[in-house]
């Protein structure tokens, strides 16, 4: 008898053991401030491919105060699905060639619409410098512009890759707080837990002594008090296509060619996923803001190999000049 049951313990330790990750019950779940929730529901499964194929990028939310805009303007030349829009009908969207930001925008307090008119300057004498075309790494949320992300899920991580001119990597401890003195870093410190079926991802402690610090491609500086609060969710694909299509309205849709391949796959009915973020940094902004990046799944299967210090695609519709020496060095 005695072994009899312990032979059926075993075989509901096997099936315990043998049950896939994300079908698991969500565990207790510390959030930034501390506090426990015990989750019920099932771990919804945010990995692989996805892509945003819009330059910069960012959403506006549908109400609330939203990120600094692009003042040029110029006409939308493909749809959601890269299909090509006639003339007179493409939305007046973000001229992908001058990234001048509106330094109007109420959520900047004087000195960072100073630092973002400045910025705009820059690009209208020919290009501003940032964290991508100088090769350093990008901070949340400036990091969420890449067209290629890849997030992969485990019981007590989050790892994300991003891909486009570089490729960057971030990584999210789960169901822990942030310590007690953080120590600044590339990245920050990042801590999520599931909420349901959202994952919420707590950044804090991004290194502002540094070049180019800045929230997004218009410029707007940051402090050490950046506080940037992700959460992601699955959306049905008509969602997704029509949160894309809003983009569309602001952002320019880049073409196959220039994207790499980080377009969405037309003949991919799935879910898309969504990015809902709130940027809060009392020493730079008036007020807490938001922004939304809508993904789906991408054409391209797998990363190509890509360095930005070796990378001459540099910049929008033109390669750059490969250095060469006038003489040898020996």
């Amino acid at each position: 008898m005695r072994g009899q049951r312990d032979f059926l313990l075993l075989l509901m330790l096997a099936a315990m053991i043998a049950t896939p990750i994300f079908a698991q019950n969500v565990p207790i779940a510390v959030g930034p401030d501390n506090s426990s929730t015990q989750g019920t529901a099932s771990i919804p499964d945010f990995s692989g491919f996805w892509s945003h194929p819009y330059w910069p990028g960012f959403e506006q939310p549908l109400s609330g105060p939203g990120p600094v805009v692009n003042k040029f303007r110029g006409r939308q030349i493909l749809d959601a699905d890269g299909r090509p829009l006639a003339a007179e009908n493409g939305p007046l969207t973000g001229d992908p060639d001058r990234l001048v930001g509106d330094f109007a925008n109420p959520i900047l307090k004087p000195e960072t619409a100073e630092v973002v008119k400045k910025h705009g300057e820059l690009e209208l004498r020919g290009g501003a410098p940032n964290p991508t075309n100088q090769c350093w790494p990008e901070p949340v949320p400036y990091i969420f512009w890449n067209l290629g992300m890849q997030m992969f899920q485990h019981p007590d991580r989050i790892t994300i890759l991003y891909h486009f001119f570089d490729q960057q990597v971030r990584r999210v401890r789960l169901n822990q707080p942030h310590p007690a003195q953080v120590t600044p870093s590339w990245y920050g410190d990042s801590v999520g837990h599931y909420e349901g079926d959202v994952l919420v991802i707590d950044t804090v402690g991004i290194k502002a002594d540094r070049p180019f610090a800045m929230v997004d491609m218009f410029g707007p500086p940051y402090t050490q008090a950046l506080h940037v609060v992700e959460r992601y969710r699955l959306v049905d694909y008509e969602a997704a296509k029509q949160a894309q299509e809003r983009a569309g309205k602001e952002n320019f849709r880049m073409p196959p060619d220039l994207a790499e391949g980080w377009v969405p796959d037309p003949n991919y009915k799935g879910k898309g996923l969504q990015l809902q973020f709130t940027v809060e940094d009392d020493g730079a902004f008036t007020m807490p803001w938001s922004a939304t990046i809508t993904y789906r799944r991408p054409m391209v299967t797998e990363w190509g190999e890509n360095i930005c210090a070796q990378n001459i695609h540099v910049y929008y519709a033109k390669d750059t000049a490969v250095p060469r020496a006038e003489k040898p060095d020996f």
